[in-house]
């Protein structure tokens, strides 16, 4: 054997290696530097389509992606490092390509709240071609700080969103303390403004209140889902309309159910996996089939393409006895 030539050889090919692990972690350092911005994904690849509802003029995807993991907020019980795991995770540039793979899937709208990062998720996603419609809540809190809710509500008019809803938090809140005059007048004022105005709300009478009171709400955004998962809450520790521990956001499933029923606006549900404790064809066809015209779910960007295929197997079978409101 020539050792001088293997030799060489083997000098050659470990050079080579060392040359490409050095450029490999000279890009990693430029994109983190922003040297090196990451094409946007073609979106001319669409892997699916997904069925539709109106509310107004909107066309909206019956599934629709929700905003709480693209914002940090998972819902992880007492999990508190899941919470520094998603904002690790879920980069500014890493959230611009979920949106888009969103799109690509056939979602056409993103649920979100009014979070800091908002204004440039959008601005960045319309830079890149993105055209996923949002439908956003106000977290100024409205029974004392009025100015800034207006002031939120008008700066979502700016970044041209596409409807408003009042936030489920401080729907909550109103309605417990009797406050359908300021659950109304929150409505309203995104009407005037020319945009689909809703309610959200975790608690069941928010809905039931608001039907009572002909609050001229556009569409309702409700959580629902059902108690069958390993952590579930015992009946005696369902004694809040949501709690964190144990996580649950749906206080009586089959009273919702019963109840939106004889509701003729259209009804988003959320938190049907019930963060993530339910798996996604269950909660989907639960949710689905018992009445809702719109899921929001929350995913990561490699939960997204299995997701989405199941939520459109689920809307090709779906059996539900309430008619499809939107």
């Amino acid at each position: 054997m020539d050792t001088t030539s293997s030799r060489r050889r083997f000098i050659q090919n470990t050079l080579g290696l060392s040359a490409m692990a050095a450029l490999g972690a000279g890009k990693v350092l430029a994109k983190e530097e922003g040297a090196l911005p990451e094409a946007a994904p073609d979106l001319s690849i669409n892997t699916g389509t997904l069925p539709q509802g109106k509310i107004g003029n909107l066309s909206i995807s019956r599934f629709v992606l929700g905003g709480n993991l693209i914002t940090h907020y998972t819902h992880s019980r007492d999990l508190m490092y899941v919470y520094k795991l998603a904002e690790h995770y879920n980069t500014h540039e890493r959230v611009q390509d979920t949106l888009l793979q969103a799109e690509r899937n056939g979602i056409n709208t993103v649920s979100i709240h009014t979070v800091p990062q908002l204004e440039l998720m959008i601005k960045h996603h319309r830079e890149r071609g993105g055209k996923l419609q949002w439908i956003v809540c106000c977290t100024a809190k409205p029974e004392d700080q009025w100015d800034d809710y207006v002031k939120q509500v008008d700066m979502l008019i700016r970044l041209k969103v596409s409807a408003i809803y009042l936030f489920g938090v401080a729907a909550d809140r109103l309605v417990k303390d009797g406050r359908m005059d300021l659950v109304a007048k929150c409505v309203e004022l995104v009407k005037e403004r020319g945009l689909p105005s809703g309610v959200g709300g975790h608690d069941l009478r928010v809905i039931q209140e608001c039907e009572k009171n002909k609050i001229p709400a556009d569409f309702y955004i409700k959580t629902f889902h059902h108690h069958n998962y390993p952590s579930a809450p015992r009946p005696d520790e369902l004694t809040e309309p949501t709690r964190e521990v144990p996580g649950y956001w749906c206080l009586n499933p089959q009273e919702t159910i019963d109840f939106m029923k004889t509701v003729e606006k259209p009804w988003f549900a959320f938190k049907v996996m019930a963060a993530g404790a339910i798996p996604p064809r269950d909660a989907f066809t639960y949710a689905f089939n018992n009445g809702a015209d719109h899921v929001l779910a929350g995913m990561f960007d490699f939960e997204m393409d299995e997701d989405v295929k199941i939520a459109r197997e689920v809307l090709a079978d779906v059996k539900r006895e309430r008619p499809w409101r939107s």
